[in-house]
C-alpha cells in the first residue's frame, strides 16, 4: 500500500490489528473482506489507482448493505444463527459510516422535495427519490427513503 492511503483506509487497518491482537474474529473476517474490496476497487480498471476517501466510504457502505441484505435474507429462510453473523459484522461496519438520519428527517427531506417538484402521484416517485438521494448522500439508506417516499405519495 503507499504512502496516499485514506483516512478510513489506515482506520480500518489499524482496527484490523486490533482485533488481531483481541482475537475478535467477526471484526476480523468483515474487516479483511473490507480491505479486499478497497484492494480490487484499487486494481480495477485500466491502471492501478488510490482510491479516496470517498471511494472507500461508498465500499463500506456497499459491503454494509451486502450484510443487512444477507440477514434478512436468512431471517426470511430461517437460518437465525447466519442472519445473527451477518447482522454482528453489519453492525462492525456501522462504525465507520457516517450517523444515519432518522425516519423523522427523512420524511422531512421528502417532503420537502415533494413541495418543490409539486409531485402529486406515485408515477413520480423516481424524480422524489432521486431528489432525496441526492440531499442525503450516505446518511441515509435507499430503502429507508424508498420507504418514507412511498408512505407519503400514497393516498
Amino acid at each position: 500500500m503507499s504512502d496516499v492511503t485514506s483516512g478510513l483506509q489506515e482506520r480500518i487497518d489499524a482496527d484490523l490489528k486490533q482485533a488481531m491482537r483481541d482475537r475478535n474474529e467477526t471484526a476480523k473476517l468483515t474487516l479483511r473482506a473490507v480491505k479486499t474490496a478497497f484492494m480490487q476497487a484499487r486494481t480495477s480498471g485500466d491502471a492501478a489507482h488510490e482510491i479516496s476517501d470517498a471511494e472507500a466510504m461508498e465500499i463500506v457502505r456497499r459491503e454494509a448493505k451486502r450484510r443487512r441484505d444477507a440477514a434478512d435474507e436468512f431471517q426470511r429462510v430461517g437460518a437465525a444463527d447466519r442472519a445473527e453473523a451477518e447482522l454482528a459484522e453489519y453492525a462492525i461496519l456501522q462504525n465507520y459510516l457516517p450517523q444515519q438520519l432518522s425516519e423523522a428527517e427523512i420524511e422531512a427531506i421528502a417532503s420537502e422535495v415533494i413541495a418543490e417538484l409539486n409531485v402529486t402521484s406515485m408515477k413520480q416517485m423516481g424524480q422524489v427519490m432521486q431528489a432525496v438521494l441526492a440531499r442525503t448522500g450516505a446518511r441515509a439508506d435507499g430503502k429507508a427513503v424508498n420507504q418514507v417516499v412511498r408512505r407519503l405519495l400514497t393516498p
